[in-house]
């Protein structure tokens, strides 16, 4: 048996994984190697040759590329996420959208699926109100996720470290990290209502099945039942 797999996971994933892959390591002995970043970069080192036993994405299109390259022998949904708001102003999320001096932090659209899945958000806000997708995307800022964006230092969350440095004035990004955020004075979660969100959704792609790999994949989509997510919970940090 071997002594650890390697998994490639997607940033916004960490949160959850830590204590579920420590748990499943107590459970079966088994290391699990972990390297987090924007999953399409990921999705790009799987391809040049990475050795990867499993890829955790956060969107389906990554893995189904891999399936559909045949470098991935199965893909499996994961959990599921969606998109909120975290800004130092005042005001609902709409005023807060519509304000054309805030500056709009976003992850970087083709590197990480969080921008991809923002700009598909701008295109509801186009549908909901004519021209306001095509101002935010205007007003957009891809900070982070990218091949030459910031580096959040340790232990920060993206969002709210951006606020503080004055370089963005709110941040669009996922709606689990609101738990991380806890109460502090100088920012603030707003939720997108459902009708306008984006349903994320994150999947598995197995490179390696092998029965310690299977073991592992089986234990994460179990969990499902006990409290990391369905469609119906999402993403639990």
């Amino acid at each position: 048996m071997p002594s650890s797999i390697t998994l490639l996971a997607a940033g916004s994933l960490r949160l959850a994984f830590t204590p579920l892959l420590n748990q499943f390591t107590r459970l079966s002995g088994i290391e699990v190697n972990v390297g987090y970043g924007p999953a399409g970069l990921l999705r790009e080192r799987i391809e040049a040759g990475e050795p990867c036993a499993l890829f955790a994405s956060a969107n389906r299109a990554h893995p189904q590329r891999l399936l559909d390259t045949h470098r991935a022998v199965s893909t499996h949904t994961l959990c599921w996420n969606q998109l909120g708001l975290v800004t130092n102003r005042r005001g609902e999320w709409l005023d807060l959208l519509r304000d054309p001096v805030l500056r709009i932090g976003t992850s970087t659209p083709g590197c990480d699926p969080s921008g991809d899945y923002t700009w598909t958000f701008f295109d509801n806000m186009d549908a909901l109100e004519p021209g306001l997708g095509r101002q935010l995307r205007a007003r957009a800022l891809p900070l982070v996720g990218g091949r030459d964006t910031l580096s959040i230092p340790p232990g920060e969350l993206a969002s709210s470290w951006l606020l503080r440095q004055g370089l963005a004035d709110l941040f669009i990004g996922y709606a689990h990290y609101a738990k991380a955020l806890g109460s502090p004075s100088d920012v603030r979660y707003v939720a997108i209502p459902a009708e306008q969100n984006i349903l994320c959704e994150y999947q598995l792609a197995v490179l390696d099945a092998s029965e310690e790999v299977m073991r592992l994949v089986k234990f994460m989509l179990g969990q499902r039942r006990s409290g990391v997510a369905d469609r119906r919970r999402f993403l639990a940090c």
